[in-house]
């Protein structure tokens, strides 16, 4: 059951970027063949760790939210170089991060833009503003709980996480025409 809403769910964006995107964007930008218009190359989840260097078992709980969220199990980011100002020893986990792809990744998108971004507190539409100037966008929760696989009474401690859409687009107007076509929700311009 759980693998044919996944695939409706995959096919329902990506039907969408296909059939609907694919036309407009060559229309807007003058694109001449589908495989020059911009596309969602990966989607990766991250959430730090700065509450973890002292207590062993928030690792675990950041871990178990990113593999609950993503359904994909979270590789640990390891200190490079110790900081004594910041209490960090090289090796020590410093974070933890999802990359998502293909199939996984539809399927987070869906559930970001259909069940996620509405249940947030005071969501008012995403900031045009959090792009990198090479079309990726990143959104940042300061709290979990906005996901549907957490529960309130599941969610020990309360931590952040952050989203990142990496797209093929090379500037951030195409990357924001992709991404709003796609059904990503941003303010409207006043």
């Amino acid at each position: 059951m759980r693998l044919i809403k996944l695939m409706e769910n995959e096919s329902r964006i990506k039907t969408k970027y296909t059939k609907e995107v694919i036309p407009e964007m060559k229309k807007i930008f003058g694109y001449k063949n589908n495989l020059a218009v911009p596309k969602i190359e990966k989607v990766v989840v991250t959430a730090g760790l700065s509450a973890g260097l002292k207590d062993a078992k928030f690792l675990d709980i950041v871990e178990d939210t990113l593999r609950k969220i993503t359904g994909q199990k979270p590789i640990r980011t390891l200190a490079k170089k110790s900081i004594s100002n910041f209490k960090i020893r090289e090796g020590a986990p410093v974070g933890s991060s999802v990359t998502l792809r293909g199939e996984k990744m539809y399927d987070f998108l869906y559930k970001l833009i259909n069940f996620t971004l509405p249940r947030v507190r005071d969501f008012r539409g995403l900031n045009k503003k959090s792009f990198d100037g090479r079309g990726n966008y990143t959104i940042g929760f300061k709290e979990q709980l906005a996901f549907p696989e957490i529960s309130g009474e599941a969610a020990d401690q309360i931590h952040g996480l952050e989203v990142v859409i990496n797209t093929s687009a090379t500037d951030d107007k195409t990357g924001l025409a992709l991404l709003e076509k796609i059904g990503l929700p941003f303010k409207k311009d006043k």
